[in-house]
């Protein structure tokens, strides 16, 4: 008798223990599914030939001054050098070269920048057909020196009129030679070159105070101009604004050519070519 109650409570205590287990397990919060991580994929770069310091305008090239550089290939221009092979083999070629524009430290080397010439860098970066011509200037000669390289500039040819020897006066006469030409260089100065750090402001407040202007002419426009330097009592040149600095087919034909056929009939023109007088016209 005892031990029938004795195992009658056994089975009872066990099927409590079970039901207890799996009331637990019903009850007991999910778990959160293990999301395994998973490895982040490398952006795919390319080799991109980039500048170690600032190149200036003029500025040649040396195998210091280039480097290659992890580039992410969404970014890559066709303009950009990209490493093919040997790398050092594609830097030799451009060491030498002139900057046409400047490069910053860091910009990817475009070879629309460059120019292969063994020529001073004046002439490498002058456009095809056009003529680099200098004018002598003085603060007062060219808007207080705020001129700068890459301006756009009218000249302004001042002289004596005719009549003013025979009537003893003092009037003079005034014209625009020549409309729209770009400054290439102030003195030496072939680019801008703020100092911020002494003037506290942009490039509209630098200021090149020079003796003489270069300006890109055509061979017509040097012609007017080395006549005019020969007739005139001063040049003048007028600073234009940026958004009038678009050269147009008006302002070339708003130049003065009738100084070069008056001086062609009035005095004499002497062509030489190649160290050999050509022509010589004989003076009126």
């Amino acid at each position: 008798m005892k031990i029938t109650r004795v195992a009658v409570l056994g089975v009872a205590v066990g099927a409590g223990l079970i039901a207890a287990v799996i009331a637990m397990r019903v009850t007991a919060p999910s778990q959160a599914p293990v999301v395994s991580a998973q490895t982040a994929v490398a952006p795919t770069t390319s080799q991109v030939l980039v500048a170690t310091k600032d190149i200036p305008l003029g500025g040649r090239l040396d195998s210091g001054a280039m480097q290659w550089q992890d580039w992410p290939v969404s970014g890559v221009s066709s303009h950009f050098i990209q490493k093919q092979g040997d790398g050092n083999a594609q830097i030799t070629p451009l060491v030498g070269s002139i900057a046409r524009a400047t490069i910053y430290t860091g910009e990817p080397i475009n070879e629309a920048k460059l120019i292969n010439s063994d020529r001073g860098y004046m002439s490498a970066i002058l456009p095809a057909g056009m003529r680099a011509v200098a004018i002598k200037i003085a603060a007062d000669t060219s808007a207080g020196g705020f001129i700068l390289p890459n301006d756009r500039v009218d000249v302004i040819m001042t002289r004596h009129s005719p009549d003013a020897n025979e009537t003893g006066g003092n009037d003079f006469q005034t014209r625009v030679i020549l409309n729209n030409v770009r400054v290439l260089a102030i003195d030496q100065t072939v680019e801008n070159k703020s100092d911020t750090s002494k003037t506290g402001s942009d490039n509209g407040s630098e200021t090149v105070i020079g003796q003489t202007a270069t300006l890109e002419l055509s061979s017509e426009q040097a012609q007017i101009l080395t006549v005019a330097q020969q007739s005139s009592d001063r040049l003048t040149l007028a600073l234009r604004s940026v958004a009038d600095s678009h050269p147009s087919p008006a302002d070339a034909a708003a130049d003065a050519t009738d100084l070069i056929g008056n001086t062609k009939q009035n005095g004499a023109v002497t062509v030489i070519r190649d160290g050999v007088v050509r022509d010589v016209s004989s003076i009126r």
